[in-house]
């Protein structure tokens, strides 16, 4: 149990090491979205953009079905049972892939990437609480960023590795089914297109199984949050919350919120930028690395937010900055053409890099008792990452607005809710 200064001392390595670990995971199944959406539609003949973002959809709504049942089941296994059971599943999950390559089934394939959604879920349910208290509050910004270039490391890697695998040739691919009219030779290459799947997704799944034993065996403090009150320091408020309801913290639901936006946000920019440099005519070479360039700049943002954070700027202002600079580059984006707009989708993940560090540690702060149970709804909010982008293949392909005007209008609203939560949001049921 960590309970005391001296104590995180003696223990926080251990727990960072494998916390970071965990973030690595996150991010390398995370983002490999982004190269699935392209590889999917080409492979299972997906006829719109629209549908190619379900792919987005099953990996993050659930988040907002299965975050209060993995606080439950946290309560139930603890800390470290609870993330040997979430790499297990998130093991199976991968081997959903290789029936569903086989059968050539969006369904399957959307069922699979739900079962990996759903042990992250609890995986982060329980590992994002666990780095925001075995340190001080204030600083969990840096830790959570320290853990974000593992999990953002990551997340450049696999779109470079995943990219070779699944789109190399994907030009000559998509010229010979556009030249083939024989079905039998069609299905002949989506055939050995999609058998492309297999070796990768296997060898996800033993590392996974073998990740969950290792944790099995390491020694890792429980953190007894359940029996503290929440003594708060925010700013110049400071108070001692002695509650017995989780809906009497405001601001954690505001906070939960700022995170449905933080996470649009970021996977508009990291998922949909292969399909926003396709609209701009940018080279197939180039876009098959688009979610790597946006991932960079947020590993910038996150080594900025670390050398800074609380020592020179606190987590509210790097909020702050972070999403005014967010509102500026879409603007950009949407009103330049070519390079310069695909750049600034790639530079807002410099934007959005400090905005989750930011916004778990001040929605759960203060929570005591409920810091459990309060993660798990902030872990709901990730289920923006569902929402925004069929809310952007709807704006562009049911309502046929131009593709950076959709842009424009579905990431504004979602930055101006940020800049809200970090100016005062996060302050709101504070009393002094």
């Amino acid at each position: 149990m960590i309970n005391s200064p001296a104590t995180q001392k003696r223990t926080a390595l251990l727990p960072m090491i494998i916390c970071c670990a965990l973030f690595f995971i996150f991010g390398f199944v995370t983002w490999a979205n982004g190269t699935l959406i392209p590889f999917l539609k080409l492979a299972l003949d997906l006829k719109t953009d629209l549908q190619a973002f379900f792919v987005t959809f099953a990996s993050y709504i659930a988040y907002f079905f299965l975050a209060l049942p993995s606080s439950w089941i946290l309560k139930k296994l603890g800390f470290k049972n609870g993330l040997v059971l979430g790499m297990v599943i998130l093991g199976l999950g991968s081997l959903v892939f290789i029936p569903a390559a086989d059968n050539r089934s969006f369904g399957l394939f959307l069922t699979g990437i739900f079962i990996q959604g759903s042990a992250m879920a609890l995986l982060q349910t329980a590992v994002n609480p666990y780095l925001s208290i075995i340190g001080p509050i204030d600083s969990a910004a840096a830790r959570i960023s320290i853990a974000g270039l593992c999990n953002k490391g990551a997340g450049v890697m696999v779109p470079i590795i995943f990219g070779l695998l699944f789109l190399d040739n994907a030009k000559e691919v998509t010229a010979k089914l556009d030249a083939t009219s024989d079905p039998v030779a069609k299905n002949a290459i989506l055939d050995e297109l999609l058998h492309r799947v297999h070796t990768p997704y296997i060898v996800l799944a033993v590392v996974f199984v073998l990740f969950a034993v290792l944790i099995k065996f390491v020694h890792l403090p429980e953190i007894n949050a359940e029996d503290d009150e929440a003594i708060v320091e925010n700013d110049d408020v400071k108070y001692t919350a002695a509650k017995n309801s989780i809906f009497q913290y405001p601001h954690l639901f505001l906070g939960a919120f700022a995170i449905f936006c933080c996470v649009a946000v970021e996977v508009m920019a990291g998922d949909i930028i292969n399909t926003y440099g396709r609209e701009l005519n940018i080279d197939a070479n180039i876009l098959r690395f688009s979610t790597s360039f946006t991932l960079i700049c947020m590993l910038v943002g996150y080594v900025l937010g670390i050398a800074t954070i609380p020592r020179f700027i606190s987590q509210q202002m790097a909020l702050r900055i972070c999403a005014l600079s967010g509102v500026l580059l879409t603007i950009v984006s949407a009103f330049t053409a070519g390079y310069v707009s695909y750049y600034s989708v790639a530079l807002l993940g410099l934007a959005n890099s400090l905005m989750w560090p930011a916004i778990f540690p001040l929605g759960i702060k203060g929570l005591g008792k409920f810091t459990k149970t309060g993660s798990a709804v902030m872990i709901m909010g990730i289920a923006g990452g569902a929402i925004w982008p069929l809310v952007y293949g709807f704006l562009k392909d049911k309502m046929h607005i131009d593709f950076q005007h959709a842009f424009l209008l579905a990431m504004i609203p979602a930055y101006l809710y940020i800049i809200y939560f970090a100016i005062k949001g996060h302050r709101v049921g504070m009393k002094k």
